[in-house]
């Protein structure tokens, strides 16, 4: 008899639970303006936005030249000088908020590595036990005959996460000249 769908098994619930903390955690330390920060990126990065700004920009040019084609004195005569000024201090605005959240977005993406790698030192670190274990059982079976396996014996023995960072960290030596 099989499990149901939507029973994942206590260990990948567990995951799902860690994950879901994890964002948790990372909204509710959130300073009331990271908050604003990343409402207002969510507000700006739909693409109807695009549509909004450009419907504000012909608006604005349209208005002044319907005001010189009325007689009127036009508020921003051409070249829009201060439609130019607004736009660029938008875009200067923008470009704060998107790196702003940026910053916020990396910080759980960092977390979410440390989780994932902590998650795969321990599954290395299962692996090994489980390979200790078939092996002992191996060389306890009567019916088994006995004899060494290297590979296995590598492989039963927990990866040295410090030796496999110093490795990973360390500079190629110097190609000779």
């Amino acid at each position: 008899m099989s499990a149901p769908a939507d029973d994942h098994g206590v260990h990948i619930d567990g995951t799902i639970l860690s994950m879901a903390k994890l964002r948790a955690e990372h909204r509710e330390n959130a300073t009331p303006m990271q908050s604003l920060v990343e409402t207002m990126v969510k507000a700006l990065r739909r693409p109807r936005v695009v549509g909004e700004i450009s419907a504000l920009i012909v608006g604005w040019v349209a208005f002044n030249l319907a005001l010189a084609a009325l007689g009127f004195h036009m508020i921003d005569p051409p070249p829009f000088a201060w439609l130019e000024g607004a736009v660029s201090m938008v875009a200067l605005y923008m470009a704060v908020l998107i790196l702003v959240s940026r910053e916020r977005e990396d910080l759980l993406s960092r977390h979410r590595e440390m989780l994932l790698l902590e998650l795969a030192i321990l599954s290395e670190e299962k692996i090994a036990k489980v390979i200790q274990l078939l092996e002992e059982s191996r060389r306890d079976n009567p019916l088994i005959h006995d004899r060494r396996d290297a590979d296995a014996e590598s492989m039963g023995r927990a990866a040295d996460t410090r030796r496999v960072l110093d490795a990973i960290t360390e500079k190629p030596p110097p190609e000779p000249a």
